[in-house]
């Protein structure tokens, strides 16, 4: 298998807080808003996502596809910023998520991590970890 092309450095193109502020709003509108297409906005050409469910994935179509598909299965998805901090060209968040189960109507919540690398304004990593869904 032959590794996968990591994004180049550059220069975020932001500040520390605004790097901040461009996750939030990224949260808000991908996730909560269920605005996938804000992917490709946001998101660079070469994005590389580490831990995309299916395996690592190149390009923000990837991500779009997953947020679609999470979309159907809980379609009140919600996801709170509940940290968030910023250094050099990286801002890192732990979040808690919310959904119903559409199936079964069962209520659930997951917390994570992600990391997220920045250049040329636009995100061009992600590394990302959450607990398994338990029902609340």
């Amino acid at each position: 298998m032959q590794p996968l092309p990591v994004p180049p450095a550059g220069d975020p193109g932001f500040t520390l807080e605004e790097m901040k502020q461009f996750v939030i709003e990224h949260f808000e509108n991908f996730v909560n808003r269920k605005k996938a297409e804000v992917a490709r906005q946001n998101l660079s050409a070469d994005f590389l996502d580490h831990d995309e469910p299916s395996g690592p994935q190149v390009g923000p179509e990837a991500a779009i596809e997953m947020m679609t598909e999470l979309y159907k299965k809980w379609p009140d998805l919600h996801v709170t910023v509940e940290d968030i901090l910023a250094e050099r060209d990286k801002v890192m968040v732990r979040n808690t998520w919310r959904a119903t189960d559409a199936a079964s109507g069962q209520k659930i919540e997951f917390h994570g991590f992600v990391l997220w690398r920045f250049a040329n304004r636009r995100i061009v990593e992600r590394w990302a970890t959450v607990t398994a869904p338990r029902a609340v």
